[in-house]
């Protein structure tokens, strides 16, 4: 078992990393002294794989158990679902000492997390990520958010979890497909901040990968951002969205649909922000390939499809990290060396999406 604290004063919590069936699950939650009445949130995948197992370790401590479930799609991230699943969860609520438990990806994560965060001003609520993207990126930091039609994650409050517990055995009945799509997080994180990580995936065959190493080293990488720059205010925890700004207007351009999950998005803004950073003579040509040829190892996209550019450029209009008229974007300086950078031409953002295409 590895742990990792988030010291952010009374706000602090722990990520617990292990590989032994949630074992300890239950006494981690209990030691927490959050309420006698567990609500977890999830899918019916996740339900009917490890609802059973959950249930066990939960009410093992004396711990009443209710589960609620929502479509696995990011479309579940709209007002609409969470007002459906708010009514459910007021209606369990009378008489109880409720917290909530997400259980699931980063969509269940940031729906659960933006539900605590506004239920009764706030109330407590832990995190069980079961994907390699949540559990690497997603769950931690306490950004919950749900979608809006013209932009991704723009209602959405700061808020932290009282726990964090990331079961690696969870990752071993993933498909592929959805392992790729949480190493583009993976593959961020070695980028802007550890070449050494970058080096490993490069190195590694996928068939090898350590991923009990790859959570712990993210995990520990963002840990260290949110610890500095909680609410996001002092330009330090942006460079956490290294290819999520024409990812994120990806997505939306895309209606939230199955076209492209969340690390294929990521894996085509990140090739654009290198490319962006290429044209500003700030990335040598050397990083974008590399970060192409681990993206050809792992099947992530390099080529927009079956969108048009001018719906991406729209839905970048609406990016949070924009102030005005002021782009802002992360670009690279070298494999491990992120950085900030304002004022990039719309002309060249465009022109660059536009190369992506087709």
């Amino acid at each position: 078992m590895n742990k990792i604290k988030v010291s952010l004063g009374e706000r602090s919590y722990e990520i617990i990393i292990t590989d032994d069936n949630y074992a300890h699950l239950g006494k981690e939650i209990k030691n927490l002294n959050l309420g006698k009445d567990a609500l977890i949130i999830t899918n019916r995948r996740i339900k009917k794989f490890l609802g059973k197992t959950i249930s066990s370790v939960v009410k093992r401590e004396n711990i009443s158990l209710h589960m609620e479930t929502v479509p696995d799609s990011e479309r579940s991230k709209s007002l609409e679902v969470w007002a459906n699943l708010l009514e459910r969860v007021v209606k369990f609520d009378r008489g109880r000492e409720l917290f909530l438990i997400a259980l699931g990806g980063g969509v269940v994560g940031d729906l659960t997390g933006f539900l605590a965060s506004v239920y009764k001003r706030g109330i407590p609520y832990i995190q069980i990520p079961t994907t390699l993207l949540a559990q690497v990126d997603s769950a931690i930091g306490g950004k919950t958010a749900i979608d809006l039609p013209c932009g991704k994650n723009l209602l959405g409050t700061f808020y932290q979890p009282r726990l964090v517990y990331s079961e690696i055995s969870a990752l071993k009945s993933l498909p592929f497909s959805e392992l790729r799509n949480g190493l583009a997080e993976v593959i961020k994180y070695g980028a802007i901040k550890n070449r050494e990580l970058f080096g490993y995936l490069e190195k590694k065959e996928f068939k090898d990968y350590d991923w009990e190493y790859l959570v712990f080293e993210c995990s520990k990488i963002k840990a260290e951002v949110v610890e500095k720059d909680e609410y996001d205010k002092k330009k330090i925890r942006m460079i956490l969205n290294f290819g999520h700004t024409i990812g994120h207007g990806i997505e939306t351009a895309s209606e939230y649909s199955r076209k492209y999950s969340h690390g294929e998005a990521i894996s085509l803004g990140m090739l654009c922000a290198v490319d962006i950073g290429n044209a500003l003579g700030i990335t040598p040509s050397g990083v974008w390939e590399r970060l192409e040829a681990i993206l050809t190892k792992l099947s992530l996209p390099r080529r927009i499809k079956s969108l048009r550019s001018e719906e991406i450029i729209s839905a970048i209009g609406y990016d949070k990290k924009f102030r005005g008229e002021k782009t802002r974007m992360v670009l690279l300086k070298e494999i491990g060396e992120g950085i900030i950078v304002e004022n990039i031409p719309w002309e060249l953002i465009n022109r660059v999406i536009r190369k992506r295409m087709g």
